[in-house]
């Protein structure tokens, strides 16, 4: 089966492959930036997979990299790139790439911020040679400032042949909303810059899916529950169809949640949410930020933010909004947060 996030993606795969075209055609020798948007779930990263593994020609260079979510530590996108490649090559010092690609014998002292900024992008330049290259960058909502950072100089500088795809939630759903919104915002103003958000799917794309996975034409039944149950979401279909779909779609059909009938709710499939993360949710309905949650749990911003994102797939949402509506909805025994 196609995967389901390319479902309803074909315009934006074309207008990235086009953008391709040119840093391939060699009509600039500046990045061309392409930024994407969307909630959690609605198939960014794979969106980008699967644009970059169509490119043609093919790039000289792929550098790609993303947040870790535990144990971060500055230029986290830059040590992604690093791991595992030969920079013996590179005139660049070798203490600054040992601090830049956390190596565990890198010297306690480095560099100046703006020096080690600086030899950052001039790592990137090297890496990147005379191109054509694509560089990835997955979940700028989550990374450390100075990785976002180190993103916003890439699109700006003269001499980088490249495709520079960078995938985000919302700057509201970020660890930090501001440094986030501050970044889409310069990244969106540059020139040339290919802008897309990813919205849910809608019913005829959900329906061309159900296609897929049952070979025949299905029910609008079937779809308007399916449409309803999983608002959409890529993630969400892809999770429901995983679990069910075996089934078949009378089965599946059964075990979704319909209108109201004088006989009742039809029986609904409730997830399965962890201690941690109804405490989260807790938060959420009192309309908390990322910041007050980790505040009042005693964790980290970065835990609160994995406790976000699996609380808005576990439930279909699109946004903490969203979610925090559907525990009101539910009526979830959600406990208040401790001030």
């Amino acid at each position: 089966m196609m995967p389901v996030s390319m479902v309803g993606r074909a315009g934006e795969l074309a207008e990235l492959d086009r953008a391709w075209s040119s840093v391939a055609a060699a009509e600039r020798r500046a990045p061309t930036v392409a930024v994407l948007t969307g909630a959690a779930g609605v198939g960014k990263s794979l969106l980008v997979a699967a644009a970059v593994d169509a490119l043609t020609p093919r790039p000289s260079v792929v550098l790609s990299g993303a947040a870790r979510v535990h144990g971060p530590a500055p230029y986290d996108w830059l040590a992604a790139v690093l791991t595992g490649r030969d920079t013996g090559s590179l005139a660049l010092p070798p203490d600054a790439l040992a601090w830049l690609a956390q190596q565990p014998t890198a010297p306690r002292e480095r560099y100046a911020p703006g020096t080690l900024l600086r030899l950052a992008v001039r790592t990137v330049q090297l890496l990147v040679g005379a191109g054509p290259a694509v560089l990835v960058v997955d979940d700028l909502h989550a990374l450390d400032p100075a990785s976002v950072n180190l993103v916003g100089e890439l699109a700006t500088v003269a001499e980088l042949p490249a495709l520079l795809i960078v995938a985000s939630r919302p700057a509201a759903d970020a660890v930090a909303p501001d440094l986030t919104r501050r970044a889409l915002a310069r990244l969106c103003g540059v020139r040339g810059v290919v802008r897309q958000h990813l919205g849910p799917l809608r019913p005829a794309e959900v329906a061309e899916v159900l296609t897929q996975v049952y070979a025949g034409s299905p029910s609008d039944r079937l779809v308007a529950s399916v449409w309803r149950h999983t608002g959409g979401n890529p993630y969400a279909l892809t999770e429901l169809l995983a679990a069910y779909a075996a089934e078949g779609p009378d089965a599946l059909l059964r075990r979704l949640p319909g209108p109201r009938t004088p006989l009742g709710p039809v029986e609904t499939i409730e997830p399965e949410l962890t201690a941690r993360e109804v405490e989260v949710l807790g938060c959420l309905v009192s309309g908390m930020s990322n910041k007050q949650v980790a505040k009042a749990l005693g964790i980290s911003v970065r835990t609160v933010t994995v406790h976000v994102s699996n609380l808005l797939r576990k439930t279909g949402s699109a946004s903490r909004t969203e979610v925090a509506l559907w525990a009101v909805r539910r009526r979830m025994p959600v406990p208040a947060p401790v001030d």
